[in-house]
């Protein structure tokens, strides 16, 4: 997220502004952020990640999405773009456009020097006051290591680390497993790379 937002807009402009632009623009509170462009590193880790989701749930009732896929707090306070989200059942849509859900079920998202603290804090505040959000994946690009946040009941998540390549993270939510090695995979070559020049 962008630290610079626009003055206050209302949800309505907000969606209008949004959707006749390439660019993507969070909204928070009634100002509007926009997303910076992702590094060769948070690309290869999301797309490794959505690769290994799409196929453990080929059969089964959830579909893992892109980052384009926006999301909707309750209150419509918030509209969100995550780097992937699993949702499970039927899509429940904000609106005709189907364009933004507001039933997310694991919502994934890779650290950004820019975004990280909003990811932490105000972002997963709000992400948590959607009733289906269960799991949520905090995965830095800079080194291995994966934050996993399960809900445990209202007011309680319960957060496990991992940052080690052996290890295998167990989504509770859905059936799926990620293994830290394939997450990072082509990331470390890509980092050696780098230091080599």
């Amino acid at each position: 997220m962008s630290a610079q937002p626009t003055s206050a807009i209302s949800v309505a402009e907000y969606l209008a502004i949004e959707r006749q632009q390439q660019a993507k623009h969070e909204f928070y509170d009634g100002e509007i952020f926009l997303q910076a462009g992702a590094s060769m590193a948070h690309n290869l880790i999301t797309a490794n990640v959505i690769g290994m989701l799409h196929q453990q749930l080929r059969t089964h009732p959830c579909l893992v999405l892109p980052g384009d896929m926006r999301i909707r707090t309750q209150r419509r306070k918030h509209y969100m773009y995550p780097d992937a989200t699993i949702v499970c059942g039927t899509p429940i849509f904000d609106d005709e456009h189907q364009d933004t859900i507001v039933n997310p079920v694991v919502i994934i998202e890779v650290l950004s020097p820019s975004t990280e603290q909003y990811d932490r804090g105000r972002k997963f505040q709000a992400y948590r006051s959607l009733p289906s959000f269960q799991e949520y994946l905090l995965i830095s690009q800079n080194a291995i290591r994966i934050e996993h946040f399960a809900r445990q009941n209202d007011i309680m998540w319960l957060m496990t680390e991992y940052t080690k390549p052996e290890q295998v993270i167990t989504l509770a939510s859905v059936p799926c497993t990620l293994s830290l090695a394939a997450v990072y995979e082509k990331v470390v070559a890509l980092d050696a790379a780098d230091d080599a020049e």
